[in-house]
């Protein structure tokens, strides 16, 4: 097997391992609704591996999970629709979560919502890479977490807030499953795309020399409306990624 396609493989083989460990996990109140993306967008995840994941990377970003109109709907990290069908040429069948929230539905690549945080992640990348092949070259963009929580209201539900004895079994296999790509792709720099993410590789690759963090671009950020694309990209170059 050539080699660089040997790491994608690595990379597909711990994407399901992960989603089959957490798929049967249970979660209570405010959690109505979970979305495993990695079950019914696993076509598009899988080549989103296999094409952007063919090789060791210099940089990886890590997210935190899913947004409801972008990696629950594309399954693609951050994967705001313009940004995976036009710059990534990534078009795939979506299928639906086992149990929908009729407030979040499932369309696919018909969902006509735009995942803001994806599309300013994705943009920065592609002023300054322009095509997805310069980009993906050295760097990659992974979620720790596979898994969309959401209220019956359809209010997102962060990782972060899940009760403790339920996040326990989640953050266990979100962590061998970092651990093992990280290992896989053996990045000079882990940043994690918001402070959350950061601390989950320090936790989880605690030795590894280049540990740094960009501001999230979340819409409910205040600092991000303000400040991006310019701060992140301040960020990187401050840090000496870019």
């Amino acid at each position: 097997m050539d080699l660089f396609m040997a790491i994608a493989t690595q990379l597909i083989s711990a994407a399901a391992q992960l989603r089959d460990v957490v798929d049967p996990l249970t979660f209570s109140a405010p959690v109505t609704h979970v979305y495993n993306p990695l079950v019914y967008a696993w076509e598009p995840h899988e080549r989103y591996l296999s094409e952007f994941g063919n090789s060791t990377k210099k940089v990886v970003f890590l997210g935190m999970n899913p947004g409801p109109f972008g990696m629950a709907q594309t399954g693609v990290p951050f994967g705001e629709i313009p940004a995976v069908q036009d710059w990534m040429k990534i078009d795939a069948p979506v299928g639906k979560p086992d149990i929908e929230n009729a407030k979040r539905p499932v369309d696919g690549f018909d969902c006509k919502r735009s995942e803001v945080s994806g599309r300013r992640l994705w943009g920065l990348m592609a002023d300054r890479f322009g095509s997805a092949e310069n980009f993906f070259e050295n760097h990659m963009v992974l979620n720790y977490c596979p898994l969309v929580f959401m209220e019956e209201s359809g209010r997102n539900v962060t990782p972060d807030k899940i009760l403790a004895a339920e996040k326990q079994p989640l953050n266990e296999a979100c962590d061998a499953h970092l651990r093992e790509v990280t290992r896989i792709l053996e990045p000079e720099w882990c940043i994690g795309v918001g402070a959350y993410a950061k601390q989950c590789f320090e936790r989880v690759v605690p030795n590894h020399p280049k540990i740094g963090t960009i501001l999230h671009p979340s819409p409910a950020s205040p600092a991000a409306n303000r400040g991006w694309p310019a701060r992140p990209a301040e960020q990187l170059e401050a840090l000496g990624v870019w």
